[in-house]
């Protein structure tokens, strides 16, 4: 039944903490790690690199401008990476899924974070297709990125399983005929897999 495994990335593949991002900045900056978040929201400066509309360049650029901070590039991409830190699902499964089942990431995500990703996580190598909010210009729950993903997988949308750890995004997808369920941990993925007849060893 099922042809294809979709995943998300932050917190399902891999565990990221924004207040490690903040924490850094603080001391680039005359704000609190605290005020930093409500500063970023009010400028809707994030959504809009995530959808691929700012280049990297040109973000950092607004971004230093909105914290008043004179960060280089270089120094900038290493902080706003530094979010990121160990790997949730075991790679063997990734490698056991991508050969049975096409296997796509589906993730919000932008240019600097996905650079980064490639180089520190080389189990993105299993994946058969990378839906990047920031590509395709779409972010979750919009439905475009998720059509974006069906087609990709090359099946149905009930042909699709797919997790993710944000409730209203499992509701979107499963809105569109997806198998979805919200992530849990690592032990209860392995239970919905098995409940499906999806296999990876």
């Amino acid at each position: 039944m099922y042809k294809a495994v979709i995943f998300d990335l932050g917190k399902v593949l891999v565990q990221f903490d924004f207040q490690r991002g903040y924490r850094a900045l603080e001391g680039l900056c005359p704000y609190r790690a605290a005020e930093i978040p409500g500063r970023l929201a009010g400028s809707g400066l994030v959504p809009r690199f995530e959808t691929g509309l700012v280049e990297p360049r040109e973000f950092v650029e607004q971004l230093s401008r909105i914290l008043r901070m004179e960060p280089d590039y270089d120094g900038f991409c290493r902080i706003w990476n530094s979010i990121f830190t160990e790997p949730i699902v075991p790679e063997r499964m990734l490698e056991g899924l991508a050969l049975r089942y096409r296997l796509v990431l589906l993730s919000n995500t932008n240019a600097l974070h996905f650079e980064a990703m490639r180089r520190n996580y080389p189990f993105l190598r299993h994946f058969h297709e990378l839906v990047l909010s920031y590509e395709v210009r779409a972010m979750k729950p919009d439905p475009a990125i998720f059509h974006e993903a069906v087609r990709r997988a090359g099946c149905l949308p009930g042909e699709c399983f797919y997790t993710d750890d944000i409730a209203a995004y499992v509701a979107a997808a499963r809105g569109l005929g997806i198998d979805a369920v919200q992530f849990e941990s690592v032990e209860q993925l392995e239970r919905e897999l098995r409940q499906r007849g999806i296999v990876w060893e």
